[in-house]
């Protein structure tokens, strides 16, 4: 059986979800809707990484990719 705060957090994302949906046009596909949760849900877990600490410096990144110092 999921924990209260399991339960809470489900409530919580459904109803983010639903006001997100809620805000595209009448027109909007499957495609849109899907394309809006997932951007959502990639902006959510980059914030919950930014707020974890969990980044790296520009000059890290352009070691890694290659892209000089």
């Amino acid at each position: 059986m999921p924990t209260a705060t399991a339960r809470t957090t489900r409530a919580s994302i459904k109803s983010r979800a639903l006001r997100a949906l809620k805000r595209l046009p009448s027109s909007a596909t499957c495609d849109d809707m899907m394309y809006q949760l997932f951007v959502r849900q990639k902006i959510e877990s980059g914030l919950a990484d930014l707020n974890a600490g969990r980044t790296h410096s520009h000059a890290t990144l352009r070691k890694e990719f290659g892209l000089g110092a």
